[in-house]
């Protein structure tokens, strides 16, 4: 019938439906499985002809859409405004903050030629953005009256990696990057908390991604703060994903580029920053908390379709009938704002729409051929847990919408449980070892070991050694309080997280 199948163009249907593939078991190679999901969920493919980049297709980039739209409303809700600085920035910026290019320098992509003349001075991609706003904040803050400035970027930047993988590391991604400016130590520090609770509850309540929320150690914050927060996931292999950070700057960023500003004492001071920021590796985490072998599982919040309608239509003599009550179907789901798509293409079997939409990760799929709609009923299925419910078609507007809510909450829970059930203690650095290398990725699940440790350079290098790192000390101390380090045998306050990680 004409208009079912708009929102998939015939070329597109015909591609994707050629590159519908048995997955990867996770159990069998986890980095197969998750290049597997990515591509057979048509959500971003690798841009080859451009080192490290890929290229993110509609419906990786419409779930990129719902988490933007849901950080945005609530950076705004705290008094934030959208800005947009230059993709180029100016070698000598990078220059000024020597904590800060130190630790961007192997990751920059310069441009030495423009215009088919060499530059006088070279222009770096922006790998993040404190230096350009800084020069920007200098000339915008003269006076106390001007602050605080809070700002948020939504953009691209560029950092020459290495080793590549869709979302969770690639040469050219898209991020958010918030940066603001107070009169004094604790707004700035009052603000780089606010953030990270913000990126913590989109994890928790929009993806269903449980998190901890922490700081890092000394050596693992971000080059040239004062101190950085983060949200840390686990995926399904026990890995962990820094999923979000936070920045208190200090003045480090004020001192490099004179951003001072007259105080209501009359004195001349500089500003306290902070930065903060989440990017597309959001999607990757996604991908890794809650897929399954059958391929992409999205939470309801984020699906860009929240429900496919497969009428079932053996001869034509049934297609009128069973077409009437899909669009009454149709009707009521998208009265309630939801958005449904009939697929009512003709060229393939039931049996391989509900693959496609499975392998895209559809929340829920709705069955209605002739039989049902003599007995008035449809079939409902979840794509989480894969049950199949019979449903009278004058409820199916509650029925999907209580499913839709289920779904939401089932998920979140079930890595939640996951999450307990993989986070061990551990009392000395041999248990560490142990726990590590008995319980890595590819034996079937990693974990997240809780221990005391010092928030030291030479422990965190200590740590390494294990091809693992301290992922955080996390704000809230759920376990047993102070503690000798295992390492020097000083007292610590809490346990901080130790992980292998992506």
């Amino acid at each position: 019938m004409p208009g079912y199948n708009q929102g998939i163009p015939p070329s597109i249907r015909i591609m994707s439906d050629q590159k519908s593939k048995n997955i990867t078991p996770r159990a069998k190679d986890f980095a197969a499985w998750y290049q597997d999901v990515v591509l057979a969920g048509d959500m971003a493919e690798p841009a080859e002809i451009v080192k490290g980049c890929m290229v993110i297709k509609p419906n990786g980039y419409a779930v990129w859409e719902h988490l933007q739209r849901d950080l945005d409303a609530r950076f705004k809700a705290t008094g934030h405004q959208n800005a947009y600085f230059p993709l180029l920035i100016p070698e000598s910026f990078l220059k000024k903050e020597a904590e800060h290019v130190e630790g961007f320098s192997p990751e920059l992509a310069v441009v030495t030629v423009a215009g088919g003349k060499k530059l006088e001075e070279p222009y770096v991609i922006r790998p993040t953005s404190e230096t350009i706003i800084g020069h920007f904040f200098s000339r915008w803050i003269q006076s106390w009256r001007d602050l605080p400035i809070l700002l948020n970027q939504w953009a691209n930047v560029m950092r020459w990696e290495m080793r590549t993988r869709m979302f969770l590391r690639t040469t050219e991604f898209l991020w958010q990057e918030g940066h603001t400016a107070h009169a004094t130590e604790q707004e700035a520090y009052e603000e780089t908390v606010r953030m990270l609770h913000i990126y913590g509850d989109v994890a928790e309540e929009t993806m269903a991604m449980p998190v901890i929320r922490g700081v890092k150690t000394r050596a693992e914050k971000f080059a040239g703060a004062q101190r950085s927060f983060c949200i840390e996931a686990m995926m399904q292999n026990g890995l962990a994903l820094q999923a979000g950070t936070s920045h208190e700057l200090g003045q480090n960023f004020g001192r490099a580029f004179d951003v001072q500003f007259q105080s209501r004492n009359g004195t001349l001071e500089y500003v306290w920053q902070t930065s903060w920021g989440v990017s597309t590796r959001l999607i990757g985490g996604l991908i890794m908390t809650h897929s399954d072998d059958r391929g992409l599982v999205l939470p309801p919040k984020l699906a860009p379709t929240k429900a496919v309608i497969v009428p079932i239509c053996r001869k034509d003599d049934e297609r009128a009938m069973v077409m009437e009550k899909v669009d009454a179907i149709a009707g009521q789901l998208r009265a309630l704002g939801l958005n449904i798509h009939v697929d009512a293409r003709e060229e393939l079997s039931p049996g391989a729409k509900f693959f496609h939409w499975e392998q895209r990760g559809v929340p829920v799929t709705i069955e209605l051929g002739p039989r049902d709609v003599a007995s008035g009923t449809a079939v409902l299925k979840r794509r989480d847990t894969g049950s199949k419910t019979p449903v009278p078609i004058g409820g199916i507007a509650a029925a999907v919408t209580a499913a839709l809510d289920a779904m939401q909450a089932e998920m979140l829970e079930r890595a939640r449980v996951r999450l307990r059930e993989n986070t061990v203690t551990a009392n000395s650095f041999e248990e560490v070892t142990a726990i590590l290398k008995d319980a890595t990725a590819e034996k079937g699940g990693g974990k997240f070991v809780m221990t005391h440790l010092k928030d030291d350079p030479t422990v965190d290098a200590k740590v390494k050694e294990l091809k693992a790192s301290v992922r955080c000390i996390p704000l809230i101390d759920e376990y047993d309080g102070p503690g000798k380090c295992i390492l020097t045998g000083d007292t610590v306050d809490r346990r901080v997280v130790v992980a292998k990680a992506y």
